[in-house]
């Protein structure tokens, strides 16, 4: 299997600059390459990568999305004065062009080309290309917002032509609408594309109506074109990952792509002057960290965008850690979002309703109303946008912002532990079974275990088989607990008691917030009054009397004959309540008469390994060794397995989903996007709407 993450820079691509005064240009600097690659070698990341170099892109290559016309335009001002750059940029929408440009663009689109080629060669499993000028507002004929090459839209055409490939998902994360991608790949079924922007009821650049959710493609391509717009500025982190909750990756893991293209800009990072949002660099760590669990993990980020030279810089570092395998760092901030980002997530899942398998039960019939209600309840009220945008011009707000971020990078960085994946191995015959990057540890002695367990589950250290079990359990945690190894993994005699144990002993060691999944038949049930732990319980049928409370829920789930219905419960219910709890520390514990088989358990441990710094603890019920592989392998950072041909939950499922989302979307407000809570809102909206009509 590839391992890897392929690096492409070129210092020649900061030669492209402007060369007279234009206050919406101004903000296109060499240094935004400069900046970000001088920061990925103070984290000491360019010499952990695999370095590529850029090469010039064929005008064959070039010619697989333009015109002609248009790369004779860009041709012809290699030898053009000042005055006759002026000119011609002129023509364009927010471009300008420089002597060099033509060739910076040539080796922008080349840079892409070459990533796709490590990438599908096996060279590498994935990478990041820096590159200017960039790409995504490009069209056919025209340059347009900064870009004069789509170098995604190429990349996706190259990859399509040189490897067969006949599912590409492109994902735009930047903070405007890459409107020229859209417009090439919008009657293209083969090319998934989504967006989020900026859009404020089509106020913001590009200020298009086919920037709305309702712009879904056309022709063979309806469905294929996902438009996220951002009604309101400050979007943070809980709305980013919501979007992708909720929206993007249910979509992509039906879709099962091929290979993955980000278009990453980062000016929908915090303190960019353009976006006015408020996402951390590390949400960007979250977003890589699930993009890799598509395709095989082939996946190329080209940067777009990003503004705010810190913001960008340190946003693309967290992105390039997390493509070599760091762990994710803990995301900050509370876990909601906001109004605004319900109603256009609600919006698009209800755009996409026909396309979509894992959409078809999404109930969207007041959701016109809620719209209307929202919009004229901004205009009653004073502009948000237009308070925030004076806020984050101002000096006094950049210095703020740089000083956060300082801050903020040395809270959320952390040494990578020296041991990956940790294991003690009770049996020779589950040894050989796990990859060679699991290293050993020696098993706790049971006098040792006596004193840890006697005082709260006393009644286990009189049986021998138990103590053994749990010297190598928290052997492996004592390991994960000390920062001396990322995550570990364990088999059990009897894994519902190993994960009890392992929950108290955790919560005595200080951590404050301990998420266990567990799947299967559970013999203890701990106490979860104190909120110190939570449990879900992954069961084809509750077998306990315990009912469903904040820190104790039952999804009774039964993975379906084709192994791929398990999606819908992971990004519908189960990722939005461990990212709301944001727990220190994650438990997952596989025990018998499991109701998921390999896919839905892979999946899983995929996922949330974006939680707690990625610590995971796994255990393992000894009966299910065969099992441990395909953990082991999960734990060790690879993509999920290919699921084939989608298999939607049945509507039983859909039903069992829905009515715990609205159980506990009020203690849990990362599942604040289904139907009756959006209901609730539409609801609160309309009061406070009629409120302010009648004051």
């Amino acid at each position: 299997m590839a391992s890897g993450t392929a690096l492409i820079y070129d210092e020649e691509m900061t030669s492209h600059k402007l060369l007279w005064n234009d206050p919406i240009c101004d903000i296109e600097v060499p240094e935004r390459l400069s900046s970000s690659y001088e920061q990925l070698e103070r984290y000491h990341l360019v010499e952990r990568c695999v370095r590529v170099p850029a090469r010039e892109a064929s005008e064959e290559e070039i010619l697989l999305v333009h015109s002609s016309e248009h790369l004779e335009v860009a041709k012809s001002t290699q030898a053009m004065n000042e005055e006759e750059l002026k000119s011609v940029s002129g023509n364009y929408d927010a471009f300008f062009f420089h002597p060099s440009t033509y060739r910076c663009a040539k080796l922008a689109v080349g840079a892409s080309l070459q990533l796709v080629d490590s990438v599908m060669s096996g060279k590498v499993c994935n990478g990041m290309a820096l590159v200017r000028p960039p790409g995504h507002h490009s069209q056919r004929n025209a340059a347009n917002g900064f870009c004069l090459f789509n170098n995604v839209a190429i990349a996706a055409k190259y990859a399509k032509r040189k490897y067969g490939l006949q599912r590409i998902l492109i994902v735009d994360w930047d903070v405007h609408h890459g409107q020229g991608t859209q417009y090439i790949f919008e009657e293209d079924p083969s090319i998934l594309y989504f967006s989020w922007h900026r859009y404020e009821h089509q106020e913001f650049w590009p200020s298009l109506k086919e920037s709305d959710y309702d712009s879904i493609g056309l022709g063979r391509g309806k469905g294929r074109n996902i438009n996220l717009p951002w009604n309101k500025v400050g979007m943070g982190n809980s709305d980013y990952l919501a979007a992708f909750f909720h929206v993007l990756l249910p979509v992509a893991f039906e879709f099962d792509p091929e290979l993955v293209l980000v278009s990453s800009g980062y000016d929908s990072g915090i303190g960019d002057p353009e976006g006015q949002m408020d996402a951390t660099p590390d949400v960007f760590a979250h977003l890589t960290h699930f993009l890799m669990q598509l395709a095989n993990g082939k996946l190329c980020v080209i940067l777009e965008g990003g503004y705010h030279l810190k913001s960008l810089a340190e946003s693309v570092c967290m992105t390039v850690k997390t493509l070599l395998g760091d762990p994710v760092p803990q995301i900050t901030g509370e876990m909601a979002p906001c109004l605004s980002a319900i109603e256009s997530i609600q919006n698009v899942r209800a755009a996409h309703k026909p396309y979509w398998k894992c959409l078809m039960y999404e109930d969207a019939s007041f959701l016109q109303n809620l719209s209307t209600k929202l919009q004229l309840l901004e205009k009653a009220t004073t502009n948000p946008s237009a308070e925030h945008e004076s806020k984050i011009t101002s000096k006094d707000e950049v210095v703020k912002v740089e000083k956060f971020l300082e801050v903020h990078m040395k809270n959320i960085l952390f040494p990578v532990p020296p041991i990956k994946t940790a294991a003690t191995i009770e049996s020779k015959a589950s040894a050989h079974l796990l990859p060679l990057s699991v290293r050993g540890v020696k098993e706790m002695d049971k006098n040792e275990v006596k004193a840890l367990v006697s005082a709260f589950y006393g009644d286990l250290v009189k049986q021998d088989e138990t103590l053994l079990s749990l010297g190598s359990m928290l052997a492996v945690l004592d390991k994960i607990l000390m920062k001396q190894a990322c995550n570990g993994i364990a088999e059990s005699p009897a894994a519902s008691v190993s994960a009890a144990v392992a929950l108290r002993h955790s919560v005595r060691f200080g951590f404050q917030r301990v998420l266990c999944i567990f799947v299967g038949d559970m013999e203890i049930i701990p106490n979860t009054e104190d909120g110190r732990i939570l449990v879900i319980h992954v069961c084809e049928k509750q077998k306990s009397e315990k009912t469903n409370s904040k820190h104790y829920i039952s999804l009774n789930w039964k993975e379906g004959a084709e192994g791929n219905d398990f999606f819908s419960a992971v990004f519908g219910f189960i990722l939005p309540v461990a990212y709301s709890y944001q727990a220190n520390l994650t438990i997952i514990a596989v025990g018998p008469n499991r109701s998921l088989g390999t896919n839905g358990i892979s999946l899983l441990f995929g996922s949330l390994r974006g939680l707690a710094e990625s610590r995971i603890l796994a255990v393992i019920e000894n009966t299910d060794i065969n099992l441990m592989p395909t953990v082991a392998k999960a734990l060790a950072g690879d993509s999920t397995p290919d699921f084939g041909v989608y298999a939607p939950p049945s509507q039983e499922k859909v039903h069992t989903i829905k009515l715990l989302r609205d159980q506990f979307q009020q203690e849990w407000k990362m599942l604040q996007c289904s139907g009756k809570s959006s209901l609730y809102l539409y609801y609160s909206y309309t009061y406070i709407f009629e409120m302010i009509k009648y004051s």
